[in-house]
């Protein structure tokens, strides 16, 4: 089939391609009955074509069934904590360590149980499992008599809810919190099947260290030959560019730039092709910008009075020398609070509010790669630059035409450069 026709079908067939591929993005695990359903149905049918290029270009595995599609995503830093398991409800407070032991615990007794089970008795296997020798070494103890005990596990069956994992059948999670009523759920098997990530089980890791062993549970085989090694480099830098707000080149190491000088034109291209990222190059490193504006977890600028506040800081950091103490940025929120108070949340307005709002945009403004914090304090990161604010400039009506050609808006380091496409190297 030649013609318009053809045409029309062909892009059909890519936006169909490039709506599945940033669903997987945003959500690696999706089900057939749950929020992105028709996304999922996309999956189903571009699922050949997907499986290839993520196994090709980042080493992620993609499996599909009747169910859910599940990517098995590894990042490029592993030692990134800037994006947690986050609750379930509207305050998305982020996951606790004790949250995510129960979250393993909890997967653990799913796993060896049946196809329904009751929260009561998913609390009764995780107390047992917990009073493991080694998880008592590392101070986790489970009795789930207190409180807070049972709304850290209420948070984590919350998160396996909306994941797919569970289904409920019956009663409510305040009702077990409350210790006045249990809950029923069925267990889709098929989805928990999905959850783990690792290409090699916790069981088959050697190395004791935190580290090492996140390294020997994401390594795809041994790097013997500089084939594997090329590839290796290639996979790390194309899962930063698909999931970091920003690659900075001098966070990479010698080989990894050499090599991305050579090849960012085929990686990036590959990228955009798929997703619809446009490359944004500039002299410190490479974003992958997004014209819908959807495929993140953390949006700047964003509305409401913590969004005016980070975006309020990031313009005082943005014009730093250098490093800033979080006491001096509580103390800019305080001032700011004078002019722009009207607008906040009276919460914020509360003396004293100061540490927990710098806390809140320090948090947002790490995960978006835009500062980074010091043992000296926090330092603003080259990408920060764009929101930073000049001082007004007041034109006098004869001196228009000059102040116009002197004065210049804030520039980033070096424009935007023409991204080519070159040949893959092997």
């Amino acid at each position: 089939m030649s013609g318009p026709l053809a045409e029309v079908l062909d892009g059909q067939r890519q936006a169909d391609l490039q709506q599945a591929a940033r669903a997987l993005l945003k959500e690696p695990l999706l089900t057939a009955d749950g929020p992105y359903a028709d996304e999922f149905r996309l999956v189903r049918r571009h699922t050949a074509e997907l499986r290839d290029w993520f196994e090709r270009n980042v080493g992620w595995t993609l499996r599909t069934d009747a169910d859910a599609a599940r990517l098995r995503k590894t990042p490029g830093t592993l030692t990134d904590v800037t994006h947690p398991a986050r609750e379930a409800t509207r305050s998305a407070l982020p996951f606790t360590r004790r949250r995510y032991v129960l979250l393993c615990l909890a997967l653990a007794a799913l796993e060896r149980g049946e196809s329904q089970v009751a929260l009561g008795r998913l609390a009764e296997q995780v107390v047992l499992a917990a009073t493991d020798p080694e998880l008592v070494a590392a101070g986790i103890t489970f009795t789930l008599e207190r409180r807070d005990e049972r709304l850290d596990l209420a948070a984590v069956v919350r998160l396996l809810l909306r994941l797919g994992v569970l289904r409920r059948v019956a009663g409510d999670e305040d009702a077990y919190v409350s210790g006045s009523g249990d809950v029923l759920y069925d267990v889709r098997r098929r989805v928990l099947a999905g959850m783990p990530a690792s290409l090699r089980g916790p069981s088959m890791v050697e190395a004791e260290g935190f580290e090492e062993r996140l390294v020997e549970m994401t390594a795809w085989t041994v790097l013997d030959s500089e084939e594997l090694r090329f590839r290796a480099v290639r996979w790390k830098l194309t899962r930063i560019l698909l999931d970091d707000p920003v690659l900075y080149y001098d966070d990479l190491t010698d080989d990894e730039l050499a090599y991305l000088t050579r090849q960012r034109g085929f990686i990036t291209a590959r990228i955009n092709e798929l997703t619809g990222l446009v490359p944004e190059v500039r002299a410190e490193g490479i974003a992958m910008v997004d014209p819908m504006e959807d495929l993140t977890d953390a949006r700047m600028p964003e509305q409401g009075t913590h969004g005016h506040i980070t975006l309020l800081l990031a313009g005082h950091l943005a014009q730093a020398g250098g490093p800033v103490e979080p006491a001096e940025l509580a103390a800019r929120v305080r001032e700011l609070a004078v002019e722009h108070g009207g607008f906040w949340s009276k919460s914020a307005r509360e003396p004293g509010a100061e540490p927990e709002l710098v806390e809140q945009a320090l948090s947002k403004l790490v995960a978006l790669g835009l500062a980074e914090r010091t043992d000296g304090g926090v330092v603003p990161r080259p990408a920060l630059a764009r929101y930073a604010v000049g001082e007004p400039v007041v034109r006098e009506p004869g001196r228009a035409r000059r102040a116009a050609t002197t004065e210049q808006p804030l520039q980033p380091a070096q424009p935007m450069q023409p991204v080519q496409p070159v040949q893959d190297e092997r």
